[in-house]
């Protein structure tokens, strides 16, 4: 894990740190044309290239009838889950809902002088839900993104996801999905995109993925609406030096292990602390089932910058702009007003990372690679879609018509300049 010394006025120009920052940009220039490719051979080719694909990637002989698994196979596996691993899903889907339920949204009417004027909230009628699979399974993703879906009254949610087990199974039922096709990567975005003989075309694509995963629906936006770029994992922590330095390096290890392009940084003033990190650091990863993983994301993005004070690491932090943000100071809370661009943020010691992932109930599908600048968090705003409503009796069209007429004449518009005015000869 590399260690950069960032106590110096030009800070921003550091190689590391650029490196980090234009990260999403480096991964997109490596892998766009792949992307490309499979999203062309599946909107020309559909079930025959998604069936190529799936065999070439994910080691499925699959057929059109296969591709979607029957809706037993979702009821079976919950019922099959153990109890203690089904009561901490139920109790989790609880949690996610309660926590949403609080973003819904309602309609509203204004009436003033003859004009009606609202705006109808409604839920979009079909999403398509990535979910992980292969390198480990995530039935936290089922809930995180499949619930707030819910919450807002979607009507269909299609899941795919590369060789789901029986816990994204349960999930699945759990939280109330429609459909489950067996299929991931680029392809599987492209599918939802477009709609094949088997898959149907939904009007929005959410969820987390790889670099192929995101790029895919980076590539797509426009063809169907999506949630953010939700690319590899990033985690970055302040830390000051009465932090613990076991608990840094597992939380720091907790990304690292998703994939070997999940990026995890620590920020500190504190030397010796960087120090203790890395020992830390080194003593866990031996230990770890997916050492290998850990170890290469460690190699490539794994970063421990030395900042002039507190202060100045929320700046560097607000640089990157991290999809997870953990404060490990005496003081977290007065930090937080300094944060401007993070995906989550994440307060004290024992907030670690992984219990957002599975049971607090804020989403855990979050903006990476920088877009925490200008993307939110999943939620269930994503899931419904506005329409401006508009009634204008007479007594309203004479309080407002000259006005509009004049705009019209101004931008030089005949039409709608008279569009107005042969109203007025009534």
């Amino acid at each position: 894990m590399e260690v950069v010394d960032l106590r110096n006025r030009a800070w921003k120009l550091d190689a590391r740190i650029r490196y980090l920052a234009q990260r999403g940009d480096i991964l997109t220039e490596e892998y766009e044309e792949s992307v490309k490719e499979i999203i062309r051979n599946v909107r020309e080719r559909g079930d025959e290239a998604l069936i190529e694909y799936t065999k070439r990637f994910d080691g499925l002989d699959l057929t059109p009838e296969t591709l979607e698994l029957p809706y037993e196979v979702l009821e079976k596996a919950y019922e099959e889950v153990e109890d203690k691993v089904k009561e901490a899903l139920e109790i989790a889907e609880e949690r996610i809902r309660l926590f949403h339920e609080k973003q819904l949204e309602s309609s509203f009417f204004k009436e003033e002088r003859g004009i009606i004027l609202g705006q109808k909230v409604q839920p979009l009628e079909k999403v398509g839900v990535y979910v992980p699979g292969g390198k480990a399974a995530y039935p936290s993703t089922v809930l995180m993104n499949v619930v707030p879906a819910v919450v807002a009254g979607v009507e269909e949610i299609v899941m795919v996801s590369p060789k789901p087990n029986k816990y994204t199974l349960a999930a699945a039922y759990i939280a109330g999905v429609s459909r489950v096709f067996q299929i991931g990567g680029a392809q599987a975005v492209a599918a939802l995109a477009y709609g094949t003989d088997t898959v149907p075309k939904v009007d929005k694509i959410v969820g987390p993925g790889n670099i192929y995963v995101a790029l895919a629906k980076k590539l797509l936006f426009g063809v169907v609406d999506i949630d953010m770029i939700a690319g590899p994992s990033e985690i970055l922590i302040i830390a000051d030096e009465e932090a613990n330095p076991a608990w840094i390096a597992a939380d720091l290890l907790s990304q690292a292990e998703h994939d070997e392009l999940a990026a995890s940084i620590l920020l500190t003033p504190s030397e010796t602390l960087v120090l203790r990190v890395k020992d830390a650091l080194d003593k866990m990863l031996q230990a770890l089932s997916r050492k290998e993983i850990a170890q290469k994301s460690l190699e490539r993005f794994g970063t421990i910058f030395i900042t002039e004070d507190l202060n100045h690491a929320c700046e560097v932090a607000n640089f990157i702009a991290p999809e997870h943000l953990e404060i490990m100071t005496q003081d977290p809370w007065s930090l937080l007003p300094s944060i401007k661009h993070a995906g989550a943020i994440f307060l004290g010691d024992y907030t670690t990372e992984p219990l957002g992932d599975y049971v607090l109930g804020p989403n855990h599908t979050l903006p990476t690679g920088g877009t925490a600048r200008f993307f939110s968090p999943l939620g269930v705003y994503d899931f419904l879609k506005r329409s401006s409503v508009l009634y204008v009796s007479r007594e309203g069209f004479n309080h407002v018509a000259e006005f509009a007429h004049t705009i019209a004449v101004a931008e030089g518009l005949d039409a709608h300049a008279n569009a107005v005015k042969v109203r007025t000869k009534e």
